[in-house]
């Protein structure tokens, strides 16, 4: 406990998912937390239920001047600015770079990537006259390889992985750590919110969210549904000063889902080769 003790933190999308979990968290060890979200809505239940500990801010992270207001908003509320979670976003675009068009790039590129560079750039000079702080984005296992999200929400959170280390480059000498967490298949709300950005019908948020917990702990090795607390504890060890020595690079946190390919973890997918195997053998000796 009290791992972030006097500490002050911003939190994009905060309301709901990984966001939530890591208020939920940084509250628990003693931070005051700005809430920056763009669900009005949960102002007063949120605030409620921290009781002071936390304020909410009205956040839209493909605004600069929503982006900027939110780390001034920690200032006024609490005093300074001393931990930033990058974390809003969305799936962005579904379409293919065969069908993409300009708009629906730019669009997901200004809500997966050029977010979280203004969010760094407008967070330095409150960190700054802290001595220093912390700030952790959320990447994606989409940024490491191809097959883990559509095409245009891959490249920008690769882009979210190097923005991380050149800033980190830049910033160390101010004593302002940056790191990126990759999650994995987690299980929020996202999914359902994508499903709807695709045509699913109104009404079914909660039937996706379900099946995902059931297709989940079968995706890889380790067999569970990855849940908003895992990414939090990531994300606290990187907030804290556990992490001061720990700055440009990135954190998979994603149950073992790209250590490699099903048969490398699955023993009923080898045993299922294997006898593939023998039948090809037996065959080739036949004939």
């Amino acid at each position: 406990m009290d791992r972030l003790k006097d500490k002050i933190a911003v939190i994009t999308g905060a309301c709901s998912g990984i966001g939530l979990g890591a208020v939920e968290l940084f509250v628990a060890e003693g931070a005051r937390v700005v809430a920056a979200d763009i669900q009005d809505d949960k102002r007063r239940e949120l605030e409620r239920r921290f009781n002071g500990q936390v304020v909410f801010q009205h956040c839209d992270v493909t605004s600069e001047a929503d982006i900027k207001a939110a780390m001034q908003a920690a200032k006024d509320a609490f005093g300074g600015l001393d931990i930033l979670f990058n974390n809003a976003g969305a799936g962005g675009s579904s379409n293919t770079i065969e069908d993409m068009t300009g708009e629906a790039w730019d669009r997901s590129m200004n809500l997966l990537l050029r977010s979280v560079a203004l969010g760094i750039r407008y967070a330095i000079p409150f960190m700054k006259e802290r001595g220093g702080g912390s700030i952790i984005n959320t990447a994606s296992v989409a940024a490491l390889q191809a097959g883990m999200g559509p095409i245009a929400y891959s490249v920008a959170k690769a882009g979210v992985v190097h923005l991380t280390t050149v800033s980190a480059a830049q910033l160390g000498r101010s004593k302002i750590r940056v790191n990126a967490i990759c999650p994995g298949l987690i299980v929020t709300n996202i999914f359902a919110a994508d499903a709807r950005e695709m045509g699913a019908p109104a009404g079914t948020d909660e039937q996706i969210t379900q099946a995902m917990r059931i297709a989940a702990p079968q995706a890889q090795p380790i067999p569970k549904g990855g849940m908003p607390a895992d990414i939090a504890n990531a994300c606290l060890f990187l907030a804290s000063d556990d992490s001061q020595f720990v700055t440009g690079t990135h954190i998979v946190v994603d149950g073992g889902l790209t250590t490699g390919p099903r048969h490398a973890w699955d023993p009923e997918e080898q045993q299922r080769r294997m006898a593939q195997r023998a039948d090809l053998m037996n065959a080739a000796q036949k004939s």
